[in-house]
C-alpha cells in the first residue's frame, strides 16, 4: 500500500525526491509490446542478474520507438542504444552501463536519424520511465499540473489555456479540443462524464496502445484535468480487449493513483473528486465512433446514434459527456506544465503541437515516431524512416486508416497537417501511416480497406451497409481482370453518394481509399 499524498506540498516533496534520484548510470530495456514479443523479458531478466545491486539502475520502460529493431536497450550516460538484443549481448551492455573505457558508444546511423528528426511531447516519458511506478511519473513532473490547477484555476481558466495552446483532437477529425471542453462545461446537468477513446481499430495503428503501455499516468492526469474543467466526477477509458499489456498497465496505474490519493474522493485534500474505470471493447471498428462507443459502454449494441443531440449535450446515459482519444489527453499535462505558448510554438498556425505516427510498411525504420505537425511526408519517410526498403521506389503512403486516403509520389512532400491532407482527399486520422513501394497494386490496397470497412459496418444505415458492398463487388471484378467500361465512374458516383448520406463518420469516410 502506497502512502497517500495528502497535500500539494507532499506531492512537491515526492517530486523533488524522485527527480534528484534520477541521475547516474541507467540501463533502460524497452518493454513495449513489440519488444516483449521479441524476447525483451528474457533480456531484462539476464541484465538484472548481470548488473546485480550495483550502481547502475535498470528500468523496464514503454516503447522507445524503433519497434522492428527490438529488443532495444538504451544505456545512459554512455548514449549507447543496442538493437536486436539477445542474452549473448548482455556483457557488452553491462560494460557500457558500468562506464567501461573500452566500451565505445553504440548507435547505428539509421537510429541517429530516427531520433534526431523527432520532437517528443506526447512520447516524452515513453522509453524513459517505468510505467508501473507512479513515483517515476511524479519524478518527471507528473500530477504537478493537476495539483496547481486544483488550487489556482477555474474552469474558464483551464479552457482558456487550452484555447491558447491550439490543441486539436488527435482522434482524426482535428476538432478544437478547447471548444469541445467548453460545450460540455456549459451544458446543463450536475452529472457529467469524461471518456477516453482507446479503441484504435485502424489497421497498422499502435499509437494509443504504446502510450497506454509506456505512460498511462499522462492519460489519467489529462482526463482528471478535463474533469476539473467540465465539472465531472467520473470517467471511463474504452480500450480494446486485444491490448492486454495496455489494459494491465493502465489498470495498475489507476490503482496506484487511487492509493496515492490522485484519483478518488477529495484529491490532494481538495473538494475535487474524480475516479476512473476501464471498459473493454470487443474489437468492433465502429465502436471507435463516439456515439457507438457510448452505446457499448452502456451495454448496448455498438451502433452510432443520429446527431444532434451531440454528446456534449446528451452523451453517456443521456448526460453531457466529453470524449477525446489517448493522444489528446496525453498532451494535456505538458501544456499546463510548460505553458500554452510553449506548446503552440510547435506545429503550424492552424495545427499546433506534434503528431504521433505508427510508421509501417515498406520503410527501413518502422515504429513509433512523433514529429511537429506540418513536417513534410518525404522527411518523415526518408530522414526518420530511413527510406524505402531494398532500394525500391516510393509509390504511395496510406494515411488515416480505412477512413483515409493514399498520397502518391507526386505529393511526397505534402505537409502533414489537417488542411493540406484534406486538400489531397486524405485525412490525418489517428496516425496510421503505411508506406508502399513500386511493387504495390493500388487497386488491391483500395480493395483491402474497403473490404475491412464492409466487414466492420454495423449495418444500421443503407449507404454504408449496401453501398460499400456494391463498391467492393466492382473492385473484386476489376482485380479479377473483368472490369467493365463505366466501373470507375460508378465507383466515383457511389463513393460520393455514400459520403453524403451515411449516418456516421465510418460510413462517410469509407469510400476515401477508393476515391
Amino acid at each position: 500500500m502506497r502512502k497517500r499524498i495528502e497535500s500539494i506540498s507532499d506531492l512537491q516533496k515526492l517530486h523533488e525526491q524522485e527527480s534528484s534520484a534520477r541521475g547516474g548510470a541507467v540501463c533502460r530495456v524497452c518493454a513495449g509490446a513489440s519488444c516483449v514479443a521479441s524476447g525483451a523479458d528474457k533480456v531484462a531478466a539476464a541484465l538484472r542478474e548481470k548488473l546485480g545491486s550495483g550502481r547502475v539502475t535498470m528500468v523496464e520502460t514503454g516503447c522507445m520507438g524503433p519497434c522492428a529493431r527490438g529488443p532495444v536497450v538504451h544505456v545512459e550516460p554512455a548514449g549507447s542504444i543496442f538493437e536486436h538484443v539477445t542474452v549473448s549481448d548482455i556483457p557488452a551492455i553491462a560494460a557500457a552501463a558500468q562506464n567501461d573505457t573500452d566500451a565505445a558508444p553504440v548507435m547505428s546511423d539509421d537510429l541517429k536519424h530516427f531520433f534526431e528528426g523527432q520532437k517528443r511531447i506526447v512520447l516524452r516519458n515513453c522509453g524513459t520511465i517505468d510505467p508501473d511506478r507512479i513515483e517515476d511519473y511524479i519524478g518527471a513532473g507528473g500530477y504537478l499540473a493537476l495539483a496547481r490547477l486544483i488550487t489556482e484555476s477555474t474552469s474558464a481558466d483551464i479552457i482558456d489555456e487550452m484555447k491558447k495552446s491550439g490543441l486539436r483532437g488527435r482522434g482524426g477529425a482535428g476538432f478544437p479540443t478547447w471548444m469541445k471542453w467548453n460545450f460540455t462545461a456549459q451544458a446543463d446537468g450536475d452529472t457529467k462524464y469524461v471518456l477516453c477513446n482507446a479503441d484504435e481499430g485502424d489497421p497498422g495503428a499502435f499509437m494509443d496502445r504504446s502510450v497506454l503501455e509506456g505512460d498511462p499516468h499522462s492519460v489519467i492526469e489529462g482526463m482528471a484535468i478535463a474533469a476539473l474543467a467540465i465539472g465531472a466526477r467520473q470517467g471511463y477509458v474504452y480500450v480494446r480487449a486485444e491490448y492486454p499489456l495496455a489494459v494491465e498497465r493502465l489498470t495498475s496505474a489507476i490503482c496506484a493513483a487511487r492509493e496515492a490519493g490522485l484519483l478518488g474522493e477529495q484529491i490532494l485534500g481538495s473538494d475535487f473528486s474524480f475516479d476512473l474505470e476501464i471498459r473493454k471493447g470487443s474489437g468492433a471498428f465502429v465502436c471507435g465512433e463516439e456515439t457507438a462507443l457510448m452505446n457499448s459502454i452502456e451495454g448496448k449494441r455498438g451502433e452510432p446514434r443520429p446527431r444532434p443531440p451531440f454528446p456534449a449535450q446528451r452523451g453517456l446515459w443521456g448526460k453531457p459527456s466529453l470524449l477525446n482519444n489517448v493522444e489528446t489527453y496525453a498532451n494535456v499535462p505538458v501544456i499546463f506544465q510548460q505553458g500554452a505558448e510553449w506548446y503552440a510554438a510547435n506545429g503550424t498556425p492552424e495545427s499546433r503541437g506534434t503528431k504521433v505516427f505508427a510508421l509501417a510498411g515498406a520503410v527501413e525504420n518502422t515504429g513509433l515516431v512523433e514529429v511537429p505537425i506540418g513536417t513534410p511526408l518525404g522527411e518523415l519517410i526518408y530522414d526518420i524512416g530511413g527510406g524505402i526498403k531494398n532500394g525500391r521506389e516510393f509509390k504511395a503512403a496510406q494515411i488515416g486508416g480505412p477512413s483515409g486516403g493514399c498520397i502518391p509520389k507526386t505529393d511526397l512532400n505534402v505537409a502533414l497537417d489537417y488542411e493540406s491532407l484534406q486538400e489531397l482527399g486524405a485525412i490525418m486520422g489517428s496516425g496510421g501511416l503505411i508506406v508502399m513501394d513500386d511493387e504495390t497494386c493500388m487497386v488491391d490496397v483500395a480493395r483491402f480497406f474497403l473490404e475491412f470497412v464492409q466487414e466492420e459496418s454495423c449495418g444500421k444505415c443503407v449507404p454504408c451497409r449496401v453501398g460499400t458492398k456494391r463498391m467492393l463487388e466492382i473492385l473484386d471484378r476489376i482485380c479479377s481482370g473483368e472490369g467493365q467500361e463505366g466501373d470507375i465512374e460508378r465507383l466515383i458516383d457511389l463513393g460520393e453518394e455514400i459520403k453524403q448520406t451515411a449516418l456516421c463518420g465510418l460510413g462517410q469516410t469509407a469510400p476515401n481509399p477508393v476515391l
